[in-house]
């Protein structure tokens, strides 16, 4: 048993937990099954996990470039508020685990939540589920989040079942919400064979539903028409880098050199008077934004492609029917090259309005916008609804999405008594901020309930599907 345990967990430190190996291992699985030559399936190996880490470097520097932004908003206007980001959220939710005394509980539920939605694709033909979760780094995320809504709403949880209770609802949630985007991501990826397993997989669900009633899908962004002066928009580098330069250039000029010259606030890398003009530095700062948004797309590119080709062999000759659910930025490459923009636009038009309500109405609860959020939900919102219902599915559904992250992180934080941050992811901030108040009022019953209704949805998914045998292959929708 102590092996056991120990190979347990070192698959989820050094695979699980770091999604550049685990996908990478899928892919060699997946050729393997495929029984192609050795050289195919290294070299498939390599580019997969080259990829997912080239993915990492631009998500990774779009938020090391924001958040001394942040910082400095903060440290500008003296605000005491909660930041909407999944980091800060991991941080919080550690930080009341360890005051409740289940620091620990998060890595267990993990691998639990991990095993129950392996065995819910497993056994899919009765739960009606085709989708694995492969991206770690979000389920330790959720695991700790899910973990703090458990033990802290159901008192009765706080024993050693809790892991289980937790573990139990996590993996019910990733199984069930990343299978409601498999429709919708088919038909946005003409059969790319992958689902979503991310933060906004509800919101995926719905936007796929509801874009139509806005437009037509031919009226898409790539399809507005330009006055000549404007046509260089429909580049994306040049659109990307301009938005970027507006919107954060205004920023970084209202926050002046002072504050983004103070390492210690801020970190290293921050403005430095001796070695660089100030407008130089905002100029650099804001194209920055471009540069990794490119480096970001091109992994994508890498590593979906490979991924795609691989696990026709897992889903042919392993678990037949089945989809690896992943990065949602593995979408972005199969939508309009505007729409990423636009969603990230328009969504933070819609949180800036609502935390502008919020300070006009004194709310107790402030909210500071984070870029993750912002950018990855209402991005891919855009992508989804732009390909259903056109540009004005996409403009205002991702509006809509940024009102209800920072309105649902709000209630989130109140209802779990937080400090300093909340996930604010789409997911997070809707139906979780539901499931937490059935946790509240009614307990065990209330979590009863919800994992009742998470199992309902495939069930209902596959009562509603014209073709049985085409739900569980996945076929792309005609409409």
């Amino acid at each position: 048993m102590a092996d056991l345990l120990a190979v347990l967990h070192w698959f989820s430190q050094n695979m699980l937990q770091n999604p550049a190996f685990f996908v990478g291992l899928l892919v060699f699985i997946g050729y393997s099954l495929l029984k192609k030559p050795f050289h195919e399936i290294f070299a498939g190996f390599i580019k997969a996990t080259v990829g997912y880490l080239i993915v990492n470097v631009g998500a990774g520097g779009l938020i090391a470039t924001f958040r001394p932004i942040l910082l400095a908003l903060a440290e500008k206007f003296q605000l005491e508020a909660a930041v909407l980001d999944p980091y800060f959220g991991l941080v919080a939710a550690n930080a009341k685990l360890e005051t409740m005394g289940f620091i620990s509980v998060a890595a267990k539920a993990l691998l639990i939540g991990f095993g129950v939605n392996s065995l819910l694709v497993a056994f899919r033909k009765v739960t009606k589920v085709r989708t694995l979760v492969i991206t770690g780094h979000i389920m330790v995320q959720q695991a700790a989040t899910i973990s703090v809504f458990v033990l802290y709403l159901i008192p009765s949880f706080q024993n050693a079942f809790g892991a289980w209770a937790i573990g139990i609802i996590c993996g019910l949630y990733w199984g069930v919400s990343s299978n409601l985007t498999v429709e919708a991501t088919q038909r946005l990826t003409r059969g790319g064979g992958f689902a979503i397993g991310h933060q906004q997989q509800f919101a995926i669900w719905f936007v796929d539903k509801v874009a139509p009633f806005f437009g037509k899908k031919e009226e898409s962004l790539d399809h507005v028409k330009l006055p000549k002066s404007l046509s260089l928009f429909h580049d994306t580098v040049v659109a990307s880098a301009t938005l970027m330069l507006v919107f954060f250039g205004g920023i970084l000029s209202l926050l002046g050199p002072e504050i983004m010259a103070n390492t210690t606030l801020i970190g290293a890398g921050a403005y430095v008077p001796t070695k660089q003009a100030f407008v130089m530095y905002v100029l650099q700062t804001s194209l920055t934004f471009s540069v990794y948004l490119f480096i970001l797309m091109q992994g994508v590119r890498l590593f979906v492609a490979e991924l795609i080709s691989a696990f026709q062999g897992i889903s042919s000759k392993l678990l037949p029917g089945s989809f690896p659910a992943v990065d949602v930025s593995a979408s972005y490459g199969f939508g309009s090259s505007n729409a990423v923009l636009s969603g990230f636009a328009f969504g933070l038009m819609g949180q800036l309005m609502t935390i502008a309500l919020l300070v006009a109405f004194k709310s107790p609860i402030l909210i500071i916008t984070g870029f993750v959020p912002v950018f990855f939900d209402n991005a891919a919102i855009a992508v989804y609804a732009d390909k259903r219902g056109g540009f004005k599915a996409a403009l205002v559904l991702s509006f809509i999405s940024g009102i209800l992250q920072v309105a649902g992180g709000a209630l989130a934080i109140s209802l779990l008594n937080l400090t300093g941050g909340y996930h604010g992811n789409s997911d997070l901030a809707v139906p979780w901020v539901g499931f937490g108040y059935l946790f509240n009022n009614l307990g065990v019953l209330g979590y009863v309930l919800v994992c009742l209704f998470l199992l309902a949805i495939p069930q209902c998914q596959f009562w509603k599907a014209k073709d049985k045998e085409a739900y569980f292959r996945g076929d792309v929708p005609k409409a």
